[in-house]
């Protein structure tokens, strides 16, 4: 597909994703807000758990670095975060998902290029000033400047590949819809569950090593837990090289998944409103 094809046809997708996220912005920050709160709640539950451990170290952990991990697996859950299995789902309740499929567009990248627009925006608003602010949190406890120019550099890469991953996941759930019309509270369970797998709540290092080794190599720790993992520098250099591979590798068959998936669904499309 060339390049002017692409800017085009789905540029306009772009913008209108960073011109919805300006108009419900309120909404945007709400969601921020919701998600330091948390951060700090579990931050003075974590202090709590070290000081009962009484030592400086916590399973591998300082409580800098687990300071750093709570904010920066917001940071990276906010950026990963995808909504187009509920707005599958919402289109196929009031009809309008009709209006999408004919259009001279291919469906998945609509649906991609709308969420880029606030991609971009929620990276350039919100996670780079709340890095910004952890080192110098980290500098000011530590004394020293601990910022690794390459590990941010190779924790954008992992970001991407998180997110591509993050949004066929939820691609191929909101496919879904086609059969089952209303995803609400599914969406809130399959939230909870990837919440969960992918180190956001709990960081995979704490888990059991049997349940570590089995999570890590499934494609739920790459949402959040990798990232967060090369940012901090966790990783040597040729676990960090795999690690990134595994995330690739991940993003390809999600995709082939949904693809699969696609082709079966849009078979049993019927709409309940339009």
């Amino acid at each position: 597909m060339k390049l002017t094809k692409i800017r085009k046809q789905y540029v306009p997708f772009m913008k209108a994703g960073v011109q919805t996220l300006i108009a419900y912005r309120m909404n945007f920050f709400g969601f921020v807000i919701g998600g330091l709160i948390y951060c700090f709640v579990m931050y003075y539950l974590w202090k709590a758990v070290f000081q009962s451990s009484g030592g400086s170290d916590f399973m591998g952990f300082s409580m800098v670095d687990m300071t750093i991990y709570l904010f920066l697996s917001n940071i990276t859950t906010q950026l990963t975060f995808s909504s187009v299995s509920g707005d599958i789902a919402e289109e196929i309740k009031d009809g309008s998902i009709a209006m999408r499929l004919i259009k001279p567009v291919n469906t998945d990248l609509s649906y991609l290029f709308s969420e880029l627009g606030g991609f971009g925006m929620k990276l350039l608003v919100f996670a780079l000033p709340m890095i910004v602010s952890l080192e110098i949190y980290r500098f000011c406890t530590t004394g020293n400047v601990m910022f690794q120019p390459m590990n941010f550099l190779l924790y954008l890469l992992s970001v991407i590949l998180a997110y591509l991953i993050a949004f066929r996941v939820n691609l191929c759930f909101g496919f879904m819809a086609f059969y089952v019309k209303n995803l609400w509270g599914m969406n809130i369970l399959k939230n909870s569950i990837i919440n969960f797998l992918s180190g956001t709540l709990i960081p995979l290092a704490f888990m059991p090593e049997v349940l570590r080794k089995i999570l890590e190599y499934m494609p739920f720790s790459s949402m959040s837990y990798t990232p967060v993992m090369i940012y901090m520098g966790k990783y040597d250099t040729y676990e960090m090289i795999f690690r990134l591979v595994m995330q690739a590798v991940w993003a390809f068959l999600i995709y082939a998944l949904s693809k699969m998936i696609w082709l079966g669904a849009i078979k049993r499309l019927s709409v309940q409103g339009g």
